[in-house]
Parts: structure tokens; sequence; C-alpha cells
């Protein structure tokens, strides 16, 4: 089949020569550096559109994430136009914390395309790069770009300033004012603008207060008395890195005990009765693991049993490499802070038990609480009309909103569609269930 795919008409765009090139490198067993490969170099892809979109297949994609370069790269290969705006990878390179490592396994950190050519895998061998797990921050986000340059074409890195509805299509305004008309948006945006800082906090100067993804060095707290807010992966590992980094940590955390994913290992080494308990995105604990890797089924869970089996597969916890890192930083479990004010250069806290701390930073790994309308780029008339239940778009198969032609993936649909969608392993459902409804919605 999968040669029959690579000779179909259809297969135009991504599986271009490059495209076809790295193909026979890899079933060869050879590696060799994608320049080699004759790829077109796109280290600075496009600043402009070379002509507006006028078609009726003609897609936006407000985003250059893994899950907008998936999107794009399964669009194009079924002959679709389309237009990523935003720079590869940008949150990853410039918002996530210095020195992170992958929550995911390797398994399920590629980035979906249409014939699994681009994996993490055909990264690492075309750069003669060792393999790695966890897999580096810094890998991931060399990958997601080398992704990307076979989309040269269809990127431009212009910032989307707003999106608004023409009667049955959309002007996407750009940064520089240029307006483009398109049949469809699919807002692949991110978490960016849903960073969650509790109340306590929010007061604070930005210079004393900051959360975990607003990427800003460790080394900058070399020294320093800090505290990081939480119990989450984001939460743990920052403190292991500002640890590292010689900063004097604290983590100030209200569940009882810190959790940690992985820990029974055994239970993935059953044969086949461990793929029945877990699936390769490894979201959750046994069971649950297996129906959230089914956004299909997910879908169709009754709302408040669908947020439950979330809640439970995502709740806080840290990877099962981090509790060695942290063995000399402190940490007060099953505490809140009730009170924060600036007291010069410090912030001085107050826990719900009382006692009080004197910090020069409090960092928060608080997580994020989507709300679409903290989209910029979103048009009163649109946020007007799209239905949305606390903050997440309501969704329907081929993640339609309330609006015709306007979509929405990634971590905004996880309300419908589970939290498959806030990994990048969910790029595959993701691209798929798209290409699957813009091809029928094509022949209707």
């Amino acid at each position: 089949m999968a040669r029959e795919f690579l000779r179909s008409p259809s297969s135009v765009g991504f599986l271009d020569d490059t495209f076809l090139r790295l193909r026979a490198v890899q079933e060869k067993g050879c590696t060799m550096s994608l320049k080699l490969l004759g790829a077109r170099d796109s280290s600075a892809p496009r600043q402009r559109t070379s002509a507006p979109l006028s078609s009726d297949e003609e897609v936006a994609i407000i985003g250059a994430g893994p899950y907008g370069l998936s999107a794009a790269a399964h669009l194009r290969a079924k002959g679709i136009g389309v237009k990523v705006f935003g720079k590869p990878m940008a949150f990853w390179a410039e918002k996530m914390p210095e020195g992170m490592l992958l929550r995911s396994p390797r398994v399920a950190s590629n980035i979906a395309d249409p014939t699994d050519a681009f994996t993490l895998e055909s990264y690492e061998t075309a750069f003669r790069k060792p393999p790695s797990a966890p897999v580096p921050l810094e890998t991931f986000v060399s990958y997601g770009k080398w992704f990307s340059k076979p989309l040269s074409d269809n990127l431009d890195t212009r910032e989307v300033a707003s999106v608004r509805q023409d009667g049955q299509r959309f002007v996407v305004v750009l940064g520089d004012g240029e307006k483009i008309r398109v049949r469809r948006v699919i807002v692949a945006a991110g978490i960016g603008p849903f960073k969650y800082k509790p109340e306590v906090f929010k007061h604070l100067d930005p210079a004393l207060a900051s959360h975990c993804y607003e990427g800003r060095s460790v080394h900058e707290f070399t020294g320093k008395l800090v505290v990081v807010i939480g119990a989450g992966q984001s939460a743990l590992e920052s403190a292991a890195l500002l640890h590292e980094a010689g900063a004097e940590v604290e983590v100030i955390a209200k569940i009882p005990q810190l959790r940690w994913i992985g820990m029974h290992q055994w239970l993935h080494q059953l044969g086949p009765i461990s793929s029945l308990l877990y699936s390769y995105h490894d979201i959750g604990p046994a069971g649950i693991s297996r129906l959230v890797a089914m956004p299909h089924i997910m879908k169709h869970i009754p709302l408040p049993l669908r947020d439950k089996i979330g809640a439970r597969a995502i709740r806080p916890a840290g990877s099962r490499w981090l509790p060695e890192r942290l063995t000399n930083v402190k940490v007060t479990t099953g505490r809140i802070v009730v009170e924060a004010r600036e007291r010069g250069d410090e912030v001085r806290m107050k826990l719900d038990d009382g006692s009080e701390r004197s910090v020069q930073h409090v960092l928060m790994g608080t997580g994020y609480d989507v709300d679409v309308s903290k989209y910029d780029f979103m048009s009163s008339d649109l946020l007007q009309q799209l239905k949305v239940f606390d903050g997440y778009p309501v969704l329907s198969n081929g993640f339609r909103s309330s609006i015709p032609g306007l979509h929405f993936i990634g971590a905004t649909a996880a309300r419908s569609f589970g939290p498959l969608m806030r990994f990048v392993t969910g790029t595959k459902f993701t691209s798929r269930e798209l290409i699957s409804y813009l091809t029928r919605s094509r022949h209707n």
C-alpha cells in the first residue's frame, strides 16, 4: 500500500523528490545530512505569501508547532493547498524550560507524517545522532524544524493578527496588514496564552514571580532562593534544573505526597497482557491508558465521565527519572500559599499552616488553563458565535467547531477528544481525522 500511495497523483508536495530520496536512504540503512539529499534549505522560511489563497480547498493553519506541521504535511500530501503561519517550533524553542527532557517515551515523541518517514529516529539517522531516552528538548526542537523543511513552500513565519468571517470564507489578517481569504482555518496555536497563575501571585512583579513556560534561563537564579509551586512534571523538573544550576530550591505542593510516573515498570513487561493495559502513548494508568488512546471513543463518553478520565490520566506527577535529581531539594507537600507580597527584591509568603518564607523568586509550575478567548487573533464576532464550554471549543468530528470551516487541534481539542490531544503523540490521530473529514467534505 505504501508503494501505491507513493505512486499516486495525490502524493504531491510532501511526498516530493526530497521525501522519496529520504525514504530510499532509510531503506538502504544509510545515514547522511538532509542537505545531501537535495532538500531545500528552509532555515529562513518565507516572510511573505507569494499570492492570495483563492481555491475553495485552501486552508490556513495558525501555529507551526507539532500539530500545525503535522496537519500541513497531511493536507499537502492530499493535494489540498495550505499555508502555515508562525515560526516552526517557536514555543518549544523559546518558552520551554532550558535543559528540559520530554516526559513522553521515544515512541510517543514522533510528529506524524503521511508515511511515517519523518520520525524522530529518521532525524537521528539522517544526522548521525545517537538515540536518547528521555528525549532532550534541544533534540526535539531540532527534529521539529527538520520536519518542517519539506514544507518550506507552505510556511509563512508572519504572525496572524486577526481572523474574521466574510460570508462563507475567512479573512486572515497578518501582522504586516496583508489580508488573505481562505475557505478554512485550523487553529493549532498551542498553549502559550493559557499559562495558569494562582490568584495569590498575579499581582507580583514578573521579575519576582514567573511561570515556567516563560522561557527564563535557570542560570538567572544561580545562588538565589527560589520556591517552585506545583507537583507536576513542569514544576518538579524545573526544581531539579534550578538546583543543578546552583539555586537553593524548595517545592511547595498542595497534594499530600508527590507522585511519579512509570514506577511500576513490571506492568509494562508482561508481554501481550501489557498491551491490553497500556497503549504506546503511555498516558494514564493501566486500563485508562488504552481508553485515552481512542479519541473517537472518548468523544462519545458523557462529558462528566470524560472529564474524570482525563483528570486521572494527567494528574500532577513527575517522571520516574526525577526523584534522584530532587534528593537534595526541599519538598513541602500538603500546603498552599495563602498570601504573597513584595518586600524589596524578595517575595514574602505565608502558607496555610502559618509558616512563612522569604525568597528571591517564585516559579510557578502550575500548568495551563485553556480559554480560546485568550487567542488575540480571534475576532469578537467569531468569539460571539463560537460554542465553548469552560474555555474549550465544542468540537465535532474533523475537529469542527460550531462555526463552519473553523477547526481547533491540539490542547484546545482535549475537552472533546480526551487528553491524548495534549501530547505530541496525538498528532497522528488528529491529522488522519482531519484528512478523513476534509476529503469527505470535498466530495459533498
